[in-house]
């Protein structure tokens, strides 16, 4: 079993526990900042990006979100959008989310409708999924995953209710109706009147 050490923020467990432990730091990072799922994750996954919320926004929110990313910015999404699509066709990923095929004139041929997410609000859910799923398993380059991982602070908030109830004292409910306790009334191994 490895030894972590103590500034470690880890306590001596074992590589297993260690690893449900970073997964749950991360987890309630993406809870504690939504903001990661801003825009700026489009060049993660363009293509994805492209098929789950930007087929949903209006011309408008187009326009804005063009003018917050600037000429080189919308210039860099464009490219990395047309490089991923064709690498896309050119390599196929049975393990992807969506895929691209080719027509018999070489066109790129329409998804599948069940691909398709029936609105704006399942699409952002999907994009949000799919993100935090990558999120969690550290497939995001440009994430400093060390600053959460080694963060106790964002430990599972359980363990402290665990803690807080282990200091109280048990309280049986086990008054009548009328108020009255009847505790000296109980008869029997389990405290309550066997019929």
């Amino acid at each position: 079993m490895p030894h972590f050490p103590k500034d470690s923020g880890f306590p001596d467990k074992s590589p297993s526990s260690h690893a449900v432990t970073v997964k749950n730091r991360r987890k309630r990072y993406l809870d504690l900042h939504p903001e990661y799922y801003s825009a700026e994750l489009e060049l993660a996954d363009p293509l994805l990006y492209d098929r789950l919320i930007r087929r949903f926004q209006t011309p408008q929110e187009r326009e804005a979100a063009g003018r917050a990313k600037g000429f080189s910015g919308v210039l860099q999404t464009d490219i990395m959008r047309s490089e991923a699509r064709m690498d896309a066709i050119s390599h196929p990923d049975p393990h992807a989310m969506m895929s691209y095929t080719r027509g018999p004139d070489g066109e790129i041929l329409a998804e599948d409708r069940d691909d398709i997410p029936p609105s704006k609000e399942e699409g952002e859910r999907l994009w949000q999924w799919e993100m935090g799923l990558r999120f969690m398993q550290g497939n995001d380059p440009d994430f400093d995953y060390k600053i959460v991982d080694e963060d106790e602070e964002l430990d599972d908030h359980a363990d402290k209710v665990d803690e807080y109830f282990e200091d109280e004292e048990p309280e049986w409910v086990v008054d009548n109706a009328s108020g009255e306790d009847v505790r000296a009334n109980l008869q029997g191994e389990t405290g309550v009147q066997d019929f």
